[in-house]
């Protein structure tokens, strides 16, 4: 699994922008891969990162965005719209042979709709938190986060996108998505 933490840990909203410029470098290397197995293994490494990513924001994040920021419950909705339809693609890229043309197609139409995503996630929800908490919030929901990232599903879950549902599934699938994770780089 691909390091997901990142040098400020004191403060969710760098560590969360942190993590997106992470997923981008993650993409690029995905793209620049020599090699099928090289692809291949880039491709696991930003599979993984999304999905315990967008776990903590659904459990931690989002939670907090909806308390705590005007219009926050239409703001969130919408993210959880996107976060749905990014699992889907995940998905569908995991399926793919990842030395077709079609899973490169397909897999940069799914980076812009990221890079959209978080960019909306920046200027919407991260920003708004930032001017509303106090560093003290600030440092507890960046621990809060790690913890959530620790314990998230390492592959997609779409229909898994509220805070309920990842305390009620996210420790099953957790469980099962890093044993076939396991099984799967020992078999490669």
């Amino acid at each position: 699994m691909p390091n997901t933490f990142v040098q400020s840990t004191d403060d969710v909203v760098k560590f969360l922008k942190d993590q997106h410029n992470l997923i981008k470098d993650l993409f690029e290397e995905v793209f620049s891969a020599s090699t099928t197995e090289a692809r291949e293994k880039a491709f696991i490494d930003l599979r993984q990162l999304l999905a315990v990513h967008e776990t903590a924001e659904e459990m931690v994040v989002h939670p907090r965005v909806r308390r705590e920021v005007n219009d926050g419950d239409e703001i969130v909705d919408a993210r959880l719209h996107e976060e749905h339809a990014a699992k889907e693609q995940l998905s569908k890229l995991e399926s793919m042979d990842f030395d077709s043309d079609a899973f490169i197609t397909e897999l940069t139409k799914f980076q812009q709709a990221v890079i959209d995503h978080a960019e909306h996630e920046e200027h919407e929800e991260f920003n708004k938190l930032h001017r509303k908490l106090d560093k003290q919030d600030l440092e507890r929901m960046a621990k809060a986060v790690q913890a959530a990232e620790s314990i998230a599903p390492t592959r997609p879950h779409p229909g898994v996108e509220s805070a309920g549902m990842n305390f009620a599934v996210g420790p099953f699938a957790s469980m099962l998505d890093r044993a076939r994770d396991l099984i799967g780089a020992a078999l490669r």
